[in-house]
């Protein structure tokens, strides 16, 4: 009887400062308070990132000035993008369209020798689509001159091209308006289509959602 008293007086002793159970369960709390605090700092955290401070069109050169820094959270992410540690030389073009205020990955910004399209100037009489801006994709159709003072029928020489820029502007004569386009052509495009429009090819461009990658 006395040896049962003697054990529950054990088990109902207070532990002491010295005893590894008590030790152990201190360390494990702590280490779980650490661990949570290290997450929720780990997620606030910001960085100081590149933005376009204005939409940048493939070709257009670029430096610091292109840019305005935001205070984004990017984890894992950030090395993808362009940061204000990033210098920039006199052959630094935008070889990808990047819109007014977006972030700027790194593979969006290269060298003028590894543009694979070059911007074209085309002139458009007729209206465009609404969905035709900076970014979107078009077929252009060409219609060369007969021998009659016409058209020949139209032929799709540059499909699915990306518009880089568009101006809209009033003809000569006031009489109406007509679209100036700046579409991206390729190497191996460029000597069929530069003798349409020197040949005073008529131009029809058609908004090709389907050519967008």
């Amino acid at each position: 009887m006395a040896g049962e008293e003697s054990d529950a007086a054990a088990r109902l002793r207070k532990p002491s400062w010295k005893d590894p159970r008590l030790l152990i369960g201190i360390l494990m709390v702590l280490a779980s308070v650490a661990g949570v605090v290290a997450l929720v700092g780990s997620a606030a955290k910001t960085v100081p990132m590149y933005v376009a401070k204005d939409a940048l069109v493939v070709g257009q050169k670029v430096t610091a000035d292109s840019f305005s820094i935001a205070q984004v959270q990017l984890g894992e992410v950030d090395g993808k993008y362009l940061d204000p540690h990033d210098v920039f030389d006199e052959h630094s073009v935008a070889v990808r369209m990047v819109p007014k205020g977006e972030l700027v990955s790194r593979s969006s910004i290269g060298q003028m020798d590894a543009l694979d399209r070059k911007p074209v100037s085309v002139t458009v009489d007729e209206p465009l689509p609404k969905e035709v801006i900076v970014g979107s994709y078009v077929d252009v159709w060409i219609a060369l001159p007969d021998e009659r003072n016409g058209f020949q029928d139209p032929v799709l020489m540059l499909p699915g091209a990306e518009v880089a820029a568009l101006n809209v502007a009033a003809t000569s004569l006031g009489s109406g308006k007509n679209t100036q386009l700046m579409v991206l052509v390729t190497d191996s495009q460029m000597p069929k289509f530069l003798g349409a429009v020197a040949n005073k090819a008529k131009v029809a461009v058609v908004w090709n959602p389907g050519a967008a990658p």
